[in-house]
């Protein structure tokens, strides 16, 4: 699951438009296949997103990638009362 800020997708040159969300998909479709661990697709998606916005931008762009590995979280969830 992919998290991010605004400024990651109302990115834009002056004049130009929005970095967008489709954008961003299409960021993700391109850079996934390629890479094997979590780590590695933010690296890698963060490098790409910066290529193409010629390494500048002008508002936060923050991602956080979680990824889940199936299983029970109910030992996350105890409460002791």
């Amino acid at each position: 699951m992919l998290f991010y800020t605004d400024g990651l997708v109302e990115e834009h040159e002056t004049g130009g438009e929005q970095f967008g969300e489709e954008r961003l998909i299409s960021s993700i479709e391109h850079v996934g296949p390629m890479t094997r661990t979590v780590q590695q697709i933010v690296r890698s998606l963060s490098h790409t997103l910066m290529r193409q916005r010629r390494g500048t931008t002008s508002d936060d762009a923050s991602l956080f990638l979680v990824e889940w590995r199936g299983g029970s979280a109910d030992h996350l969830a105890e409460l002791d009362f």
